[in-house]
């Protein structure tokens, strides 16, 4: 029987050669080999908790900025020297309290001569009164001409005029005197006092002497952006804006210190129109303030509660993000798992209440997720939602 294959030539290769060939194919049979038969490994044990959809309630908070119900800027109407601050800063002041003087002696002069002018003015009308009443009845018993008649009636009036003049000039003289004792025109608390005794001040400064401050409610001042915007007027019931706003229920305010303020508050109006530069629209919420424990300036954040007649309840634990995303790894059939983006509809500092990406019943992967990768398959170590409820409630 004739060979398979047979060689005319015969080459001779060297022992090294061959030893290095033989090599080369035992290395890569065997990589083949083990490539085809990986060493088996166990699946991990992790946590695994099944979601449950239950009703649950939750806040957007966004930040705010207090300003009381009234702020009225003190500015003096006259110009002079300061000569007398009455109140000092942070005090409380009751409308018509004189809170500054500036010094009146011009201004007193002035009303002087204008009431030394009216006087002089009187003193005129009644010079022409008394012309016109002597060449009255020379006239009519054609002593003189009624041309002259004529022209004391001009003086006359003109006299009238002239004493009509100088009585506003008094009153304006007055009013200036008045100007110069600044009463405060609303209750309140004063704030900074930027100038002292002996500052030059007039109508022309852009500083204000001082600001009032009518705190006994106050306004807080917040933002939404345009989808909370959306989610706004999707959500509240009512056909307008004006009707959604009385269906919104009280809100929130969360001290700078984190903690609640204890009166609740109220959201009275909206603005008309987005900032086109932040891309958002200005909410007012009223809160009440009898104590004056708020001032104006301070800030805070404004928490809107939000119910949930049913939502699915995601422990934050058992989430992860990635750009801008929350995620889950849900535990699907032969115990493969899977990651899901979270469609949040609201939260607290626990849970997310997510809507429609999750289904209730299902399960997902409580912790240990920095090990996984869609497709691992693991072995489920079950953990009771309600347990974890009661050690974190909602």
């Amino acid at each position: 029987m004739k060979p398979f294959v047979t060689f005319k030539h015969t080459p001779k290769l060297s022992a090294a050669l061959i030893a290095v060939a033989l090599t080369i194919i035992a290395y890569s049979c065997g990589t083949s080999s083990a490539a085809e038969t990986p060493a088996g490994t166990e699946a991990p044990a992790l946590p695994v908790v099944q979601l449950k959809a239950m009703p649950a309630s939750s806040f957007r908070e966004y930040t705010s900025a207090i300003e009381g119900k009234v702020n009225v800027e003190i500015r003096p109407q006259v110009d002079g020297y300061l000569d007398k601050i009455f109140v000092d800063e942070g005090a409380y002041v009751k409308q018509g309290q004189p809170l500054f003087r500036i010094n009146d002696r011009p201004y007193q002069e002035q009303y002087s001569n204008a009431k030394a002018n009216l006087e002089a003015s009187k003193a005129n009308l009644e010079k022409a009164k008394l012309e016109v009443d002597r060449l009255t009845p020379l006239v009519e018993n054609n002593v003189v001409s009624d041309v002259q008649l004529k022209t004391a009636q001009a003086a006359y009036s003109a006299a009238k005029a002239a004493v009509a003049q100088a009585q506003s000039s008094v009153g304006n003289a007055g009013i200036n005197v008045g100007y110069t004792l600044i009463s405060a025109p609303v209750s309140g608390y004063i704030g900074r006092i930027p100038l002292k005794i002996g500052s030059l001040v007039g109508r022309g400064e852009t500083q204000a002497l001082t600001v009032i401050s009518d705190v006994k409610e106050v306004y807080a001042y917040f933002s939404m952006s345009e989808v909370d915007f959306l989610h706004f007027k999707n959500d509240i019931a009512g056909e307008t804006i004006a009707e959604k706003i009385k269906h919104l229920p009280p809100v929130e305010l969360v001290l700078a210190d984190g903690s609640v303020y204890t009166a609740k508050g109220k959201i009275e109006t909206v603005e008309g129109q987005f900032d086109k530069t932040m891309g958002a629209i200005s909410f007012r919420a009223a809160f009440p303030n009898e104590q004056g424990l708020l001032r104006s300036g301070s800030t805070g954040k404004v928490r809107i509660p939000q119910e949930f007649p049913s939502t699915v309840v995601v422990p934050q634990e058992a989430t992860f993000e990635l750009q801008d995303k929350v995620f889950v790894f849900a535990v699907g059939d032969s115990n493969k798992v899977v990651s899901k983006p979270l469609s949040i509809a609201g939260k607290t500092t626990g849970y997310y209440f997510v809507n429609n990406s999750l289904k209730d019943g299902e399960r997902i992967v409580f912790s240990g997720l920095g090990r996984l990768r869609d497709g691992a398959v693991i072995t489920p170590q079950p953990v009771q939602l309600d347990s974890l409820l009661k050690s974190k409630p909602l």
